[in-house]
């Protein structure tokens, strides 16, 4: 059974989306090569960013980052309808187990901010942003809906490590309330939230994302319409990276030549090496000091 995303409305008003997203995290920390507390973090980021993309249309994009004061620093995923990447800052954080022996992952986060950013088409991005209440992910992008969109929402993203470092089990809901649901709906929803357990615990189960559905739903009429895959994509290029090296500026790209006469970039996503010679490096140098007298000039006296 591979990764995929399920949207269901339930009488009373209730939007829900279910997704098992193990196959994604588990290509994620293949790449990132994540300790187990990292593995987690970001599977939980990249999950909340599956759920997020399911409510946009094709075309658009949105961008979570988390900038916390956690030895994990910033976490970014950007996520499309059925295609997500992200990566952590820092890899390789390990911190002890918490207490009740589940992975610390609200201290490796740390204090801090969660930006959201949607690109919808239009000319400028929406960009939101909230404090983080707990670093735990799942209670901060429920925060972020009620804050920031005005959305009573319930978010669940958990990832399941075995103890040699594999992905066991990843996944997430989003149950909304939408407009006009009642006190009475909320009221189910809560306790069947409750019932239901860790949603990394229900699919490590073996549980699918429809089974998820019924026990979130429970004691409502819902319908399914749509079931959507997810997979790992990084649309990185030879150009794209082209375009940062030139961003460094002739001062940074001359070093390169004197120290190096050649260059390497990484995307940061899925960790592409691509080289540049001595040759392309002279050629971007030359493109970037054009471009640095062309600003120049465009200055007051200039």
């Amino acid at each position: 059974m591979g990764d995929y995303l399920i949207r269901a409305t339930g009488e009373g008003g209730v939007l829900a989306l279910v997704a098992r997203t193990t196959d994604l995290v588990e290509r994620a920390r293949q790449l990132h090569r994540t300790s187990p507390t990292a593995t987690a973090a970001l599977g939980r980021l990249l999950t909340g960013g599956a759920l997020m993309a399911a409510t946009l249309k094709e075309g658009q994009s949105l961008t979570l980052r988390i900038n916390g004061d956690g030895p994990l620093g910033s976490l970014v995923v950007v996520a499309r309808p059925g295609k997500i990447k992200g990566y952590v800052g820092e890899p390789q954080v390990e911190l002890p187990l918490r207490e009740d022996g589940k992975l610390d992952v609200g201290r490796a986060v740390g204090r801090g901010t969660l930006y959201v950013v949607k690109d919808l088409g239009l000319k400028e991005p929406y960009v939101g942003s909230v404090e983080l209440v707990s670093g735990e992910i799942g209670e901060d992008l429920a925060h972020y809906f009620v804050s920031s969109e005005q959305k009573p929402s319930a978010v669940g993203v958990g990832v399941r490590v075995e103890p040699e470092g594999k992905v066991g089990a990843a996944g997430g809901f989003l149950v909304q309330l939408l407009p006009g649901a009642g006190e009475a709906v909320a009221e189910l929803l809560e306790n069947n939230l409750r019932e239901a357990g860790p949603v990394s615990s229900l699919l490590a189960g073996g549980l699918s994302p429809e089974d998820i559905a019924h026990l979130l739903l429970k004691g409502l009429s819902f319908k399914v319409y749509e079931r959507q895959p997810l997979r790992w994509a990084c649309d990185c290029s030879r150009e794209r990276l082209r375009e940062v090296l030139l961003a460094l500026g002739p001062q940074e790209l001359e070093r390169i030549l004197v120290e190096r006469g050649e260059a390497e970039a990484t995307c940061a996503f899925c960790s592409r090496v691509y080289r540049f010679d001595r040759d392309e490096v002279e050629e971007l140098l030359e493109l970037s000091r054009r471009d640095s007298g062309k600003e120049d000039g465009d200055r007051p006296g200039g």
